[in-house]
């Protein structure tokens, strides 16, 4: 079937279902597709051909046999290499892990492969997966699809671009501060980073991380449809005796009142136009949708961003500063040296302190939940950036920290974060992003899927960059 990559994943399920194709159609197609495409955009960095293949020959018996072979039975998916895939390389875009050979699959990779998924590759992320742009020294650049001259998003950069350019129908990503919600607003895409305890994980290929990043860390979907990123999250979602913070938390929770405050600029923080223009779409769609959104300021972004920085560095200050200096990645020292320059050194007060300070901010905003169950912000204060902006200078650094002002919030929060696309400004793709309370991804993607009702779904790029 022609562009049958161009597909999302819910119609792929369908078809399936339906006899239209078999997954080993399904899955050759998105082969050719990366083939033919990835060289020029570098998304996917590990070949996963044999053991696509192998699925999906698995799928298509279990069809001929009657039986189900799960809710995303075909379904091609990529995995980020910062996660653990067993029998690859869990690098995290460094030269020092590009032996490190994963024995066991990550509970997130099990989870999809035991819903029929089929993985048909793993993804690119920056050095550390600490950038909002993706490139490292063992991997290299990854270009956006639909622009090559901005960012791809990072660290989930090479999800991002491999789902806009039609590689998979949904892209796994992890996000600690906005690394899947940044990178499906840079690429035109959905994006859904889960609540704390939504999704399992666990790499056994690497000691367990320290407690600010057990915090903060969760796995989620890219997808171009809010059906597609409810499927990928159902399969994803549940407890795992892998990961002690895992829940089994239902999908569908208490009735709540559509009700919606919409922040232009959280805190102050700088606007462009463009992003103004995204956000009054989307109040205008959950209105038509019968939604009831009033213009208001949410608890303080910053004093939440700050709780990031303060737990998330705390890993780089006590772990990883060897390993930044023996990688020596220019890059990902640079980005660095300009997050940690404030800081004082995560010694036991401060760390306690920040864990207080944390509890507090979590119960305001549960606070301003109750009252409004959705947020409408921008998802960057600016346009996505030219490629590699954050290291051309530190003034230029500092503008693209405050850009990202609402991807830095929600995770010390523990809540979950949604990008919605709404399509494109000029050259630049642009969209909104969404906030609930914990465990409320149902109010997103229904907040989610009416903006897309109004818009349109994104789409594949046909042609990306030669």
């Amino acid at each position: 079937m022609a562009d049958i990559w161009t597909h999302t994943a819910t119609d792929m399920v369908a078809g399936l279902k339906r006899g239209d194709y078999s997954a080993m159609e399904l899955t050759r197609a998105h082969l050719d597709r990366i083939a033919q495409v990835n060289p020029s955009i570098n998304a996917v960095v590990q070949d996963c051909t044999d053991e696509a293949l192998s699925q999906a020959s698995a799928v298509d018996e279990e069809l001929a046999a009657g039986r189900d072979p799960g809710p995303m039975a075909g379904v091609p998916v990529t995995i980020k290499v910062n996660v653990d895939q067993a029998g690859h390389a869990t690098t995290n875009g460094l030269t020092l892990q590009k032996d490190m050979i994963a024995e066991t699959d990550s509970p997130v990779v099990g989870k999809l492969r035991a819903a029929g998924a089929v993985i048909v590759g793993r993804t690119n992320t920056p050095a550390f997966s600490l950038r909002w742009f993706t490139d490292n020294d063992l991997h290299g650049q990854t270009l956006n699809p639909r622009n090559p001259a901005l960012t791809p998003g990072g660290s989930s950069g090479g999800a991002s671009a491999a789902v806009a350019a039609g590689l998979c129908a949904v892209g796994h990503g992890t996000d600690i501060a906005g690394s899947i919600r940044y990178p499906a607003y840079a690429c035109g895409l959905h994006g859904l980073r889960p609540s704390l305890g939504r999704v399992p994980a666990r790499n056994g290929s690497a000691a367990d991380r320290f407690i600010g990043a057990q915090l903060m860390a969760v796995s989620g979907p890219l997808a171009r449809s809010m059906d597609d990123i409810e499927l990928a999250l159902r399969v994803m979602s549940g407890p795992d005796p892998e990961d002690p913070w895992a829940l089994p938390v239902a999908h569908d929770l208490a009735p709540y009142e559509k009700r919606a405050t919409l922040a232009l600029a959280p805190d102050g923080m700088p606007v462009a136009p463009e992003v103004q223009a995204a956000l009054h779409t989307a109040a205008a769609a959950l209105r038509a949708d019968g939604w009831m959104v009033e213009d208001g300021e949410p608890p303080s972004m910053r004093a939440a961003a700050a709780l990031n920085a303060r737990l998330w560095m705390a890993e780089n200050y006590m772990a990883a500063r060897d390993a930044l200096e023996n990688e020596g990645n220019a890059a990902a020292q640079f980005v660095t040296e300009q997050m940690t320059r404030d800081m004082d050194a995560p010694d036991l007060p401060n760390l306690m302190t920040a864990l207080r300070d944390r509890v507090t901010q979590m119960r305001d905003w549960a606070r301003f939940f109750a009252r409004t169950p959705v947020l409408l912000c921008p998802s960057s204060g600016m346009l996505p950036f030219p490629q590699l902006e954050d290291t051309r200078s530190a003034e230029a650094f500092a503008a693209v920290y405050e850009a990202q002002l609402p991807q830095r919030a929600a995770p010390a929060l523990a809540l979950p974060g949604l990008s919605v696309a709404t399509g494109m400004a000029g050259d630049a793709p642009v969209g909104v992003q969404l906030l609930a309370g914990c465990y409320r991804e149902d109010i997103l993607l229904a907040a989610g899927r009416a903006i897309e009702a109004a818009v349109g779904k994104p789409t594949v790029v046909s042609q990306p960059p030669a």
